[in-house]
């Protein structure tokens, strides 16, 4: 990060296994993004706004949870000082209590989730906010006890939407896209495990967010400013 420059802007993408999507753990660039949906909107963004010469950082790790996030956010979020944040996070939280592991355990997804964007907002004022809802699918880890997963993720969306509207940030509905995509093909050919994308399900993702994002135009003001 050190040679970043002020005029590069710094887009970070946040969240679990469907944004960490393989990604190196070194300063190799042809595996740093790995191969999640981070890396197809950077492709879409690097090639469109060459000249400013844009960083992209995927800073996602398999199995976290919104609380994982909290833990890590100083150095993986707040040191790199974002000109745009995206995190996408929220089916650990629901696979957790699905699980019911530990026996008891409290659902913290909306308390974790506005204390790690209340920060944000103090520290990096100026920084955009882009947050997309959790999604899942019937097909595999899914299959058994389908409704409480449902009800539980959408639940986490409209949680997510809540909070985008609260704390100013661009709203990526994604639960909907799916629903709409298995009218094309079945649940596994977007989530292979009614979770995980395919290479299918991460440009539906990646559609999604150029798609929602350009028409809210805060690329626009970013690229521009």
């Amino acid at each position: 990060m050190k040679f970043v420059t002020n005029q590069q802007k710094v887009i970070l993408f946040q969240g679990d296994s469907i944004t960490d999507g393989g990604r190196g753990r070194n300063s190799d660039p042809s595996h740093i993004l790995g191969h999640s949906y981070a890396f197809l909107i950077a492709s879409k963004l690097g090639y469109r706004y060459a000249e400013q010469q844009p960083i992209f950082i995927n800073r996602g790790i398999s199995g976290n949870r919104v609380s994982d996030l909290y833990a890590r956010w100083n150095e993986d979020a707040i040191s790199l000082k974002p000109h745009l944040l995206s995190i996408l996070i929220g089916v650990n939280d629901a696979w957790r209590m699905m699980d019911r592991l530990p026996q008891g355990a409290t659902d913290r997804f909306e308390r974790a989730y506005r204390h790690l964007l209340s920060e944000t907002k103090e520290v990096l004022p100026d920084t955009k906010l882009v947050l997309l809802e959790p999604f899942i699918l019937k097909a595999g880890a899914t299959e058994q006890n389908w409704s409480e997963w449902r009800e539980r993720l959408d639940t986490y969306g409209a949680i997510t939407r809540e909070l985008s509207r609260e704390f100013g940030a661009v709203f990526v509905p994604l639960q909907s896209a799916f629903d709409e995509a298995t009218k094309k093909a079945d649940a596994r050919y977007w989530l292979w495990d009614g979770v995980h994308p395919t290479a299918a399900g991460h440009q539906l993702i990646a559609e999604q967010w150029l798609e929602v994002v350009e028409r809210s135009g805060l690329l626009s003001e970013l690229f521009q400013s």
